[in-house]
């Protein structure tokens, strides 16, 4: 499954990051999960307890479904963190 933007986000200002080491681009102002979801990432966690796969669920914030490690931030949730240039993100 892929998401997609429901209208046409002007793409003038993309910003590159890393997902994992995987190379990913997203748009000036997206929040992090919805970069990685239009990249085709919806699996950005597994569970302490039984290991399942875990991904964003409210994406403002509250669920705490979506979180990821971000080099020199720590653990964040995706939903409400923006993308910047070069950032390394890691799975939660």
């Amino acid at each position: 499954m892929r998401f997609k933007p429901l209208h046409n986000t002007p793409r003038e200002r993309t910003i590159a990051f890393t997902f994992d080491g995987r190379a990913l681009e997203g748009v000036s102002g997206q929040s992090l999960a919805a970069a990685l979801l239009e990249s085709g990432i919806v699996t950005f966690r597994k569970s302490r307890d039984n290991n399942e796969p875990r991904g964003p669920y409210c994406l403002m914030g509250t669920c705490f479904e979506c979180l990821v490690h971000v080099e020199g931030i720590g653990t964040c949730q995706a939903c409400v963190t923006p993308i910047n240039p070069g950032m390394r993100v890691t799975s939660g």
